[in-house]
């Protein structure tokens, strides 16, 4: 176990793509030897159980990795967590990562979990030995009209039985810190783990920050105007920026890194490499 937690998240490949290039990111991402992988899921469609469940056998049993499996609420019942759960039981993960999951156009909600808080508490009441991860959000959820309330609605999720959150991606530490500050002021105790998306291309940015609102950081601002045109170079300063982050998260005592791989395991290894010496071993 690194000291802080170093961990990873990849994505099973799309239904167009061959499922091999899971092998390929996690083939590339060996020598860093996360203390955990989380592998990300859809909106409960039998091929999204099935494909996250197998994609973490692999990694458990071919690479010897730790595997949290994610496992969306809006679009499941308790029949599809409970298939779910048993899938995930046969990989043998290491605990599941309840999300909410985003609404999506055209599909209506089952009305079981309208929260990731219910799904959270169905879990622990079906596997009470399970860890059970949840999310965060620095900047706040979207749907919130304030951070604070964002806050309290993280804490009915612990309350609810997490054991750990893994922050949604932000861009400038300070909002982190101003967050962590929150949630401990809140109560909330469990280890909290900030989460890093390297900059790699300028679509990305603007997805991210039309999906979550994420803030852009000056400097960052400043590197898209600078090398925007210019993916090569962007994706090398995108490394650089990610790596400074995580130098100033460690220093400032945080709980552990969570870095969002993108399956780009070129671009994760390079940050690897800029920050190994600042994780120790616990």
């Amino acid at each position: 176990m690194h000291s802080p937690i170093f961990s990873l998240e990849v994505f099973p490949p799309n239904t167009r793509t061959s499922v091999n290039t899971i092998y390929d990111t996690m083939d590339g991402l060996k020598e860093v030897e996360p203390d955990f992988v989380s592998v990300t899921y859809g909106h409960g469609a039998f091929k999204d159980r099935t494909r996250t469940a197998c994609i973490a056998a692999t990694i458990h049993n071919e690479y010897g990795f730790p595997v949290v499996a994610h496992l969306t609420a809006l679009y499941s019942d308790e029949a599809i967590v409970d298939q779910a759960l048993q899938y995930f039981h046969e990989a043998k993960v290491a605990g599941v990562l309840a999300l909410r999951g985003d609404p999506v156009e055209g599909n209506e909600p089952c009305g079981v979990f309208e929260h990731a808080s219910d799904l959270v508490a169905y879990i622990r009441s079906k596997e009470p030995g399970m860890p059970v991860f949840g999310a965060c959000y620095p900047e706040g959820h979207v749907e919130c009209s304030c951070l604070e309330e964002d806050i309290a609605n993280l804490k009915r999720k612990v309350d609810a039985g997490a054991t750990h959150l893994l922050s949604q991606l932000f861009y400038k530490n300070d909002d982190f810190y101003r967050f962590l500050d929150l949630a401990r002021g809140s109560g909330i105790e469990v280890p909290i783990e900030a989460g890093i998306m390297p900059v790699v291309n300028v679509r990305n940015v603007e997805t991210m920050n039309q999906r979550n609102s994420t803030s852009i950081a000056p400097a960052l601002q400043r590197m898209i105007d600078r090398w925007g045109s210019d993916p090569k170079a962007l994706r090398q300063a995108g490394v650089v920026y990610a790596s400074e982050q995580i130098a100033d998260l460690v220093a400032h005592g945080v709980d552990g890194v969570h870095l969002y791989t993108m399956n780009r395991p070129s671009v994760a290894r390079s940050i690897w490499q800029n920050v190994e010496g600042l994780f120790g071993r616990a």
